[in-house]
């Protein structure tokens, strides 16, 4: 396919597909069917699981998992990043996390207690195929967009995802509905993984197409350009200290982010085991109409919070969406029954894809004039994976003593409360030190 100009409206149409493609991961496997599925394979009140030579408390147990492969994305990334500047490539970088997902989403059939190992590593392999494509996804944006298109087109893209999502979600959750014992229900809930892995391959091959390969430049790689991401990663840190405004917008990303994120990692999770269901089909219901009210709410939310930046300004946006995240904890932690967890999902996807486009527009705004956008990037995604690894963590350690989740998801308030007073701090425009 030849290059398309910077700013072709078919160039960030193809971009913004992408996530049409791969978010079904986040709304299936992350978000509603998975954490129900996982729920549901514990046949009795005390939910314990061994492995590792531990007796895990089973929301535990996938928490430090989720954080684990976080960690190893932090890690891998700047290396992945380097090479693919280097080899000017990183659509193929983009591809390979892309299959390593979706075959980790298709691995998702065959998981059960008895093969806990194997089970961890295909989810491992969704985990790390999705948040690995968006270290290179993201990247693109400044590439393929100019600055005053970046808010439209990153909320355009979230929109996708949370439209083409709600639309597998609604054929799994009729798939599981169709069946009438619980057995069934959970082959149902095996046969839509496959459908997510299956969904994400295919449709991604749209954006593949169009999306250029990069800046080439005939390099190869060699072993001595393999740590070459973590030099450009001190670089970019370097040329940070340089800048006062998007040196401060960084510090508030990570705080407000790990706890965003892990809210995101973790919601279903608690409405499975804190809220007051009638019965199990109730439940499960209950929770993916939770999912969906997030998803359908969440494309409004997307568009008012880029409508919102366009007349306030993206970090006083920013400050109103983190004091409702905020808010949105303590409401939690007194949550008791389906209707106030309804209303809290309506509330969550009113911020949810608003914050995750805008943090991700004004970062790619507040960039220095350069070519190496995928290592600013890298630096980016770096950050927000450490912060999440931190906050998931520090979520399972308060649930695996405390055994209960409630007060891990009010600890998050800390993070909220953090990241709006480093937001006040953030130059309205470019300051060098």
């Amino acid at each position: 396919m030849a290059n398309l100009e910077k700013g072709s409206k078919k160039l960030l149409n193809a971009w913004a597909f992408y996530d049409w493609a791969n978010s079904v991961y986040t709304l299936t496997i992350a978000s509603s069917i998975f954490p129900i599925f996982y729920s549901a394979l514990f046949l009795t009140e005390i939910k314990t699981v061994n492995a590792f030579g531990f007796d895990f408390k089973s929301t535990a147990l996938i928490t430090f998992v989720t954080a684990f492969t976080f960690m190893v994305v932090a890690f891998t990334s700047p290396l992945l990043s380097g090479i693919a500047d280097y080899v000017g490539n990183k659509k193929n970088f983009m591809k390979f996390f892309c299959y390593i997902g979706g075959a980790g989403c298709i691995g998702l059939y065959w998981f059960s207690l008895d093969r806990i190992y194997l089970s961890l590593l295909f989810y491992f392999m969704g985990l790390i195929g999705y948040w690995g494509s968006l270290v290179f996804y993201n990247s693109y944006l400044p590439d393929i967009a100019f600055p005053e298109q970046q808010d439209r087109i990153s909320a355009k893209g979230f929109s996708m995802g949370y439209i083409g999502s709600v639309l597998l979600l609604i054929i799994n959750l009729a798939m599981v509905m169709s069946q009438d014992t619980g057995e069934e229900k959970m082959q149902m809930m095996r046969y839509s993984f496959m459908t997510v892995g299956l969904w994400w391959i295919i449709f991604s091959q749209y954006s593949f197409y169009i999306l250029p390969k990069g800046v080439s430049n005939g390099h190869k790689v060699t072993k001595d350009v393999v740590f070459n991401g973590f030099k450009e990663l001190n670089l970019v840190w370097k040329q940070l200290k340089k800048d006062k405004r998007l040196k401060r917008y960084l510090r508030a990303f990570f705080v407000f982010s790990m706890a965003v994120q892990t809210i995101m990692l973790v919601a279903v999770y608690f409405g499975e085991e804190e809220i007051a269901w009638g019965s199990d089909s109730e439940k499960t219901t209950g929770l993916i109409v939770s999912i969906l009210v997030i998803q359908l709410v969440a494309i409004i939310g997307a568009i008012l919070t880029s409508r919102a930046s366009e007349k306030f300004g993206n970090i006083n946006t920013l400050i109103v969406v983190n004091f409702i995240w905020m808010s949105l904890c303590f409401y939690a932690y007194f949550m008791i029954t389906p209707l106030q967890f309804y209303m809290a999902a309506a509330f969550v996807g009113l911020v949810m894809g608003g914050i995750q486009s805008l943090a991700r527009s004004t970062y790619s705004k507040f960039l220095p004039d350069t070519d190496d956008t995928t290592s600013f990037f890298s630096f980016f995604d770096v950050a927000e994976k450490i912060g999440i690894v931190f906050g998931m963590f520090m979520f399972a350690i308060i649930d695996q003593i405390t055994g209960s989740m409630r007060n891990s998801i009010v600890f998050l308030v800390v993070f909220f409360l953090v990241g709006i007073i480093l937001l006040f701090k953030v130059p309205k425009k470019a300051i060098s030190n």
